[in-house]
Parts: structure tokens; C-alpha cells; sequence
């Protein structure tokens, strides 16, 4: 009886034990787990690290992309610290949607943001050492993805300051979940799903879904078919080690397990699945960066100014997604970097052929001359390796230690290299790759609508990659007689006739401080024939322009440069006319743009307008315009322009332009005007085209002033620039999508001055005035 009484008492101890362990576990499960989901939420102490509050998961801050797109609507290249640019759910495509739900999430559409079954399991595997990873939810994976979760407590948080590394990832895994609970409540499937692939890393340096089918098959995410949107999304287990281009046959092993995943459940057919499985993955890699695609030089001058523009309206050009809609149009682009290379191959096989030694001819001369043609010596060493970066970082190293600088300066190293032909992989040594680079012609060319001051067109270079410097709006270098028209364009402002007769005889003209200017013609002489302004212009035949210039007087002629858009300082000396002081082509052509929109200047521009990642403008160009000249002058103008380019009226070299390029029909009214420029040594060679809705310049000479054509006649910019302007008109006239209208410049209304100069004739030169005494009042 006794030993019943004691196991019934011990019975009981058991049973209330056991309610006790109950009622623990029970407080612990339905009190402590919710007290301590609710410590980690509220950051109880400190301890666990704030989470983002509904604001920021409502705008969760992301680097986006900014993009640049041409007027007609081509996307031209980005801004980004990380490549993102974020998509819509609808411009997602269903194979990537479904690769993504197979293989991560099956039950994305039925749970909350948390998958009940696979916490406790990756819970389970953390308390108990034994995790075997999982358990995250798509909408789980995006909250940690959108904010750090793993930020470390503080350091005065001393409780818990050295705690077990597997708790630390309980904590993680808890914010998560609140994090996904919290980012369910704000959020559509839709917009989850949509904020995962644009937030996700790719590798190669993308971010979301619409950079990554873009960098690795050149496609649209709704473009994809099922065997790369299974590659894109295989991606997520380790964007490294399944890279489809570094690792190909690692992406295609994981490819078939997304793909499998699909197959069984119900994605894809099965059969669909063992024919796809062995196929190879087929990329069109292309990573995204500013040596590739259309208008590179104009890609990074722009950044310049927009970074700029975000100082003042407050934007991060790198990160806040902003899009910039420009003037260029992706079309007239595309035409003017194939004129560059067609006009720049052929010049620069030339340019070499010439350089060969006629004794040996594996060898090139040096084409660094002086003044008189002979080579200057230790101009490498002395001129060009200076002003390397490499040279200056092995004089910040090694300091006066020659020896070494030396030492590395010609030690060979593997390098590619650029050539017409394409790149070459070599082994060279940085002395003799900068030789090597030397011996190349560089050019710059751009393109206006005078009319509205866009800039259609910008080559800024022959090659971004290796020439990085801006020949456009950068640099400046001296015009010519390009610069003539704008000094003329004072002369007909003071009622000077294009028909006005001249003597080309030498002139001797007494300057300021009592020294005289005696300019020579380009050929060294002087016909002694009377001869027109107009004719003079077109032939660029310096003793008329020096005499003009006399007459003008330099501060007017100045003001006159300046009023018709050139922004540089131009000094008030005689010499001017001859185009000796330095501009950039830019300038030149915004100048040239003046007298096609009757004498008014409109301030070249390449931005129309900025709109925020959410489609607001945030800023607008309005140019700036002004009236320089009247209409009359400006007709006059383009008139003797068109002298110079028309072969109906054999003047100057441009009238090589029309019938070379295909650009003058008898059936057709086109006009075109033209001027040539070429400065001393021909160091630089211009050519500008006018037509009555664009205005085209090009630069071409080398690096270094004293690069160039051992012959002048060879440097001459009919030779050199003119082939890149006309080899632009002749594409963009004969682009039936452009649509560009042929026909003649605007002629004022009630347009009575002289320019018919075929009907002037000089019978008697005893009867004009010579114009060597030439004075003001014989003229105004």
C-alpha cells in the first residue's frame, strides 16, 4: 500500500514537472518569442541595430543609373557607381519570373515574407550548429539586399559583446523576417518581385535585371528566352563562380539546375528541358563602360557639366537615376564617327607612307619638325615624355635616380595597342609605345542646327579608348583662314561689297609700336592681279586680308569675332585675320552657325532637359540668343561662303566638296558654302560646311603643333578636315530617315546688296584704288 502511495506521489512530482516544463516552453514560445521579435524590432537597448522605419522602406534608397539619351529617343550611355537601371513587373518577362519562383521561393505567391516551414528549419539549423542554409524567402533576400541587416552592435553594448557568432545570425535572420513582413505590407507581389531584379547583383558590374540581359546577351528582360533567364537568375547562388563568361561550363551546370527546378514544378515541359540542357550558353557580352558605344568623347565632356548642374539642383549624377535627354541625334552620330574613321584611316596610311624611309622601308622618319622642316631633336625626351603620367609617377618615386626612371621607362611590357586595323596585343616599352602614339594625326569634328544652336553631332577624337582628349570644345588650337569670314564679315557690315576690287601685291602695313607687318601669301607670292573680296576670301589670299584688317581696324574686327559667338579672348592685332590666335572648334562652328540663321547667334547646346528618376523636370535649356549682324550681312556672307564651295564659281578648294561627295544635283536648288584653313607648317587643317540647316566643322592635325606633313600642300585642311565634313554631308543627305530638305539659304526679303561679282570686271586697274594707299574715308 505504501510503495502505490509513493508511486502516485511520484506520479504527480512528474506530471506537475512536466506541466511546469509546459508552461514554460509555453511562455517561452507564445511570450518570449514575441518579446524578443519585439526587442530586435524596437532596438530594445540598443542592442540589435536599427531597422529602417516604413518612410524608408517606402523609399529605399538605391544607386540607379543615370542615362543619356539622344533626340531621337537612343539611349546613349549611362552614369552609374553601380549599373542599375530598374524595370517595370510588366517588362520583366514570365521565364525570368518563373526561373526565379522555381529555384528560390515556390511559395512566393501564398506566404507573408516568411515561409513558416523553412524558418524554423534554418532557425532549428542555427540553434542547433547543424544550418544548412536556406529559408529565405524572395522577399526576404530583398530586404537584405535593400538595407544591411549585419551592421555590428555598438561597442558600449557590453552584454552582449562577445556573444556566440551563430546568435549574431539569429538576430540577422530575425530582422529579415521583420524587415519582410514589414516590406509585404507595403508592397504588391509585383512590386516585390520587381524591386528584386532590379536591386540583385549580376556580376560584371551590373546591377538588376535590365543592365545584366543588356551586358550579357544584349537583350530587353522581356527578350530573354528560358535558358538565359534560368543563367540570370542562376547567377544568385554566387555571381562569380557561375559568371556564364568567365566560368562557362560552371553557368551551365547551375543553368540546368534553375531549369530543372522548373521542369518540376511545372514551369517547363520535360522534354523542353533535356533538349535545352545540353545546349552551350550563347552570350553577346558586352559590359557596359565609356569606351564603347556612340558619342564616347561627348559622353565625358557632357559629365563634366552635368556634374556641375547637380552641385546646383541638387542631384547625384551616379545615383540618382536622373535621365538626360540631349540634342544629339544618335543617327547624324553615327554618320559623323564613320566619316572620322573612313576620312582618318586613309590620312593616317597616307601620313606613315609618306614617314617611310625611302631607304629602308621598315623605318619612319620623326615627324616633329620645326619651322625650317628639319627634325627637333630629343623632342620625346625633352617635350612629350614630361608631360606622361608615367614619367611623373616615376619622378614622384625615384626622384632624381635616372637610372631607374630610365630602366622602367624602356623595359617591355605586354600592352595593347591602337592601329586602324583594330587593336594589337604587343610587347613594348612605355618609350616606345609614346613614340609610337606620336607618329598618329589626330581630329575633332561637330555638327549644329544653327537654327536652335543643338548639337547634333560631337567627335571629340579617332578613339576614346587611347586618345582621350577632347578635340571639340577642349582643345584649342589656331584656325587659319577659317577665321577670315568672321574679320570679312566687319568689312560687309560697313557696307563693303564682295566685289570690291583688290591688288594681291605685297602690303606693308606700320603697327602701333612703330614695327610693321608684312604678311606673305601661302605659296611666298603675289599674282599683281586685281581681284574681288569675294575671290580673295576663297582663296585665302593674305595680302587682301591683311590690307582689310588695316582698314577694319583689329579692336572692331574683334568685336565683331566676338559678337558672332567665339567666347575666347581674341587679342586686337592685325594678325588676327590670319586665324593666329587659338579656338576651339566648337566656337568656330557656333560662329559659322550665325550667318546661317540671318545674322542671329544662338548659344551652342547639348541638353534640352533632366528629369529625376520619376520622370519630373528638374531642368530646362533656354539658349541664349542675340542678333550679331543684320540679315543683309549675313547673306552676303554665306554668299562668298558659297563661292568657296560651289564649283560653278571655281575659287577655293572647297568647291571639291559638292562634286567629290555626291552633293550637288542639277535637279535640286541645294546651296552649300565651304572654308578651307590652314596654319603655318600645316600643323592644323579645318574645313567648315554650311548648308541651310547645318553647320559641320573638323580639326585634324597632331598631338604636338610641331606633328605634321613634312609638305605643306599635304597638310592643307582641303586635304585633311575637308574628306570629314564631306564625307558627313554625304551620308546624312543620302539617310532617307533624317529626311533633310535640300534647297538654298533664306535670302531677306528686299535683298538689293552687290554679290554677283561674275558681273564685275576689272578693266582698267588705273580706274580702282590700289591697295597699298588704300585710306579709311576712300572706303567709309
Amino acid at each position: 500500500m505504501a510503495e502505490k502511495k509513493d508511486e502516485d506521489q511520484l506520479k504527480t512530482r512528474r506530471l506537475k514537472k512536466l506541466t511546469r516544463v509546459f508552461w514554460v516552453m509555453f511562455i517561452l514560445v507564445f511570450g518570449g518569442v514575441p518579446a524578443y521579435i519585439w526587442s530586435v524590432s524596437a532596438n530594445l537597448g540598443n542592442l540589435y541595430g536599427e531597422l529602417p522605419s516604413y518612410s524608408q522602406l517606402e523609399n529605399p534608397e538605391q544607386n540607379l543609373s543615370s542615362i543619356l539619351y539622344s533626340a531621337d529617343g537612343v539611349q546613349l550611355g549611362s552614369y552609374f557607381r553601380n549599373d542599375r537601371n530598374p524595370v517595370t513587373y510588366d517588362e520583366l518577362g514570365e521565364n525570368l519570373i518563373n526561373a526565379l519562383v522555381a529555384t528560390e521561393d515556390i511559395r512566393f505567391e501564398k506566404h507573408s515574407g516568411i515561409d513558416l516551414g523553412s524558418m524554423f528549419r534554418a532557425a532549428f539549423g542555427v540553434i542547433t550548429f547543424n544550418s544548412r542554409g536556406g529559408g529565405s524567402t524572395v522577399t526576404q533576400q530583398l530586404a537584405k539586399q535593400l538595407f544591411d541587416t549585419r551592421v555590428s552592435r555598438p561597442e558600449e553594448s557590453g552584454s552582449l559583446q562577445g556573444i556566440n557568432g551563430k546568435l549574431d545570425q539569429l538576430i540577422y535572420k530575425t530582422k529579415e523576417w521583420i524587415l519582410a513582413v514589414r516590406i509585404e505590407r507595403s508592397y504588391t507581389k509585383e512590386e516585390i518581385m520587381a524591386m528584386y531584379f532590379n536591386q540583385v547583383e549580376f556580376g560584371s558590374n551590373t546591377y538588376g535585371i535590365q543592365s545584366a540581359a543588356k551586358t550579357f546577351f544584349n537583350k530587353k528582360p522581356n527578350e530573354l528566352n528560358v535558358e538565359e533567364a534560368a543563367v540570370l537568375v542562376g547567377l544568385q547562388k554566387a555571381v562569380t563562380a557561375f559568371n556564364p563568361y568567365y566560368n562557362p561550363k560552371d553557368s551551365k551546370s547551375r543553368r540546368n539546375v534553375v531549369m530543372n527546378q522548373m521542369a518540376k514544378y511545372g514551369f517547363l515541359d520535360r522534354e523542353v528541358y533535356d533538349s535545352l540542357k545540353v545546349e552551350d550558353i550563347v552570350l553577346d557580352y558586352r559590359v557596359q563602360n565609356q569606351n564603347q558605344g556612340l558619342a564616347q568623347y561627348f559622353r565625358a565632356e557632357i559629365a563634366k557639366d552635368l556634374r556641375a548642374l547637380g552641385s546646383e539642383y541638387d542631384f547625384d549624377l551616379y545615383a540618382d537615376g536622373i535621365k538626360i535627354y540631349t540634342t544629339i541625334d544618335s543617327r547624324m552620330q553615327a554618320h559623323a564617327e564613320a566619316a572620322m574613321d573612313t576620312a582618318m584611316s586613309a590620312l593616317q596610311a597616307k601620313f606613315l607612307r609618306l614617314l617611310r624611309d625611302p631607304k629602308d622601308s621598315t623605318k619612319l622618319k620623326e615627324p616633329w619638325l620645326d619651322d625650317d622642316g628639319r627634325i627637333i631633336p630629343d623632342f620625346i625626351e625633352d617635350n612629350a615624355l614630361p608631360r606622361t603620367e608615367r614619367y611623373k609617377s616615376l619622378k614622384r618615386k625615384y626622384g632624381d635616380d635616372k637610372d631607374s626612371i630610365d630602366y622602367y621607362l624602356n623595359k617591355p611590357i605586354q600592352m595593347k595597342i591602337f592601329s586602324w586595323a583594330g587593336e594589337i596585343d604587343t610587347l613594348m616599352s612605355p618609350m616606345d609605345s609614346l613614340i609610337y602614339y606620336k607618329h598618329f594625326l589626330q581630329s575633332g569634328f561637330t555638327a549644329i542646327d544653327p537654327h536652335n544652336g543643338e548639337i547634333k553631332a560631337w567627335v571629340g577624337g579617332i578613339n576614346y579608348k587611347y586618345f582621350k582628349y577632347d578635340h571639340v570644345r577642349q582643345g584649342k588650337r589656331q584656325p587659319g583662314s577659317l577665321f577670315k569670314p568672321l574679320v570679312y564679315a566687319k568689312a560687309v557690315e560697313n557696307n563693303y561689297s564682295p566685289c570690291h576690287p583688290f591688288m594681291d601685291q605685297a602690303v606693308v602695313i606700320q603697327l602701333p609700336n612703330r614695327d610693321t607687318w608684312s604678311p606673305q601669301n601661302s605659296d611666298g607670292k603675289f599674282s599683281g592681279e586685281m581681284m574681288t573680296m569675294e575671290h580673295a576670301l576663297a582663296t585665302s589670299t593674305n595680302s587682301v586680308s591683311a590690307r582689310l584688317i588695316d582698314i577694319i581696324k583689329p579692336t572692331n574686327a574683334a568685336d565683331m569675332v566676338q559678337r558672332l559667338g567665339v567666347q575666347s579672348r581674341i587679342r586686337p592685332f592685325h594678325s588676327m585675320v590670319l586665324g593666329t590666335q587659338e579656338v576651339s572648334l566648337n566656337e568656330i562652328v557656333s560662329a559659322y552657325g550665325t550667318f546661317v540663321n540671318q545674322g542671329v547667334h544662338i548659344e551652342p547646346h547639348y541638353v534640352s532637359r533632366i528629369e529625376d528618376r520619376f520622370g519630373n523636370v528638374i531642368y530646362s535649356k533656354v539658349p541664349q540668343k542675340k542678333t550679331a549682324i543684320s540679315k543683309d550681312v549675313a547673306y552676303v556672307m554665306l554668299d562668298m561662303l558659297m563661292g568657296a564651295a560651289d564649283p560653278g564659281r571655281p575659287r577655293g578648294f572647297g568647291g571639291r566638296l559638292r562634286w567629290t561627295y555626291g552633293l550637288i544635283d542639277p535637279a535640286d536648288s541645294m546651296e552649300m558654302g565651304g572654308k578651307t584653313g590652314t596654319t603655318q607648317n600645316a600643323s592644323d587643317g579645318w574645313f567648315m560646311g554650311v548648308t541651310k540647316d547645318l553647320v559641320a566643322g573638323a580639326w585634324v592635325g597632331g598631338d604636338d603643333r610641331a606633328i605634321h606633313f613634312e609638305s605643306w600642300p599635304e597638310g592643307q585642311g582641303s586635304r585633311t578636315a575637308l574628306p570629314i565634313v564631306g564625307g558627313f554631308f554625304q551620308r546624312v543627305y543620302e539617310d532617307t530617315l533624317l529626311n533633310l530638305k535640300r534647297g538654298p539659304f533664306i535670302k531677306p526679303e528686299g535683298f538689293s546688296r552687290e554679290i554677283d561679282c561674275d558681273l564685275f570686271k576689272v578693266n582698267n586697274p588705273q580706274d580702282t584704288v590700289s591697295t597699298d594707299t588704300i585710306r579709311d574715308e576712300d572706303i567709309f
